[in-house]
């Protein structure tokens, strides 16, 4: 985790992975058998669980969790992350060798906020299914590793959640149906 940080993912190698371990190279490769899967596994064990937001809002709550990931993505262990996004060749490999341990601390957050919303009224329950409650980070991250920003613009955020997640996830007026 030390050489991740402090070299990022282009710097890192397992050599000096090694050295720094007080070990060879063929432990390290015993464990992690090329260097994309110790970068993934070293940035798992940096990266901390968020406790959802409670604004009393779906809106609100939408719009700090993708703040707090923005700010994430947009910081130097950010930075490592959309390394890794970028020697994985892709979202899909990379997504599903960092969500190995657990898909659920992903979708869990979303669903609790996605649930509190149903619970106010605020969202249909038929919303409560995980790619409908996970769209507005898939979005946001979408901005990072297909266009390739740095950092995404609050405007961009208010987008995705007024314009795609709020009327993705709101009762429907089966009348109008």
């Amino acid at each position: 985790m030390d050489e991740l940080t402090e070299s990022g993912y282009a710097g890192l190698t397992m050599d000096k992975v090694a050295t720094r371990a007080g070990t060879n190279k063929n432990a390290i490769y015993r464990r992690w058998p090329n260097r994309l899967t110790l970068g993934i596994a070293a940035y798992r064990q940096l990266v901390t669980a968020v406790r959802p937001p409670d604004t009393g809002s779906l809106r609100g709550d939408v719009l700090e969790v993708l703040r707090q990931a923005n700010r994430h993505w947009s910081s130097p262990l950010g930075a490592i992350l959309r390394e890794l996004f970028a020697a994985a060749g892709g979202a899909s490999e990379l997504l599903a060798q960092l969500q190995e341990r657990s898909s659920d601390a992903v979708v869990a957050p979303w669903l609790t906020i996605l649930g509190r919303a149903v619970a106010r009224g605020e969202a249909a329950p038929e919303a409560l299914h995980p790619r409908v409650a996970t769209v507005a980070i898939v979005l946001l991250r979408n901005e990072f590793v297909v266009r390739g920003v740095p950092t995404a613009p609050d405007d961009v955020l208010v987008e995705i959640v007024d314009e795609v997640y709020l009327p993705l996830v709101r009762r429907r007026d089966p009348a109008k149906s």
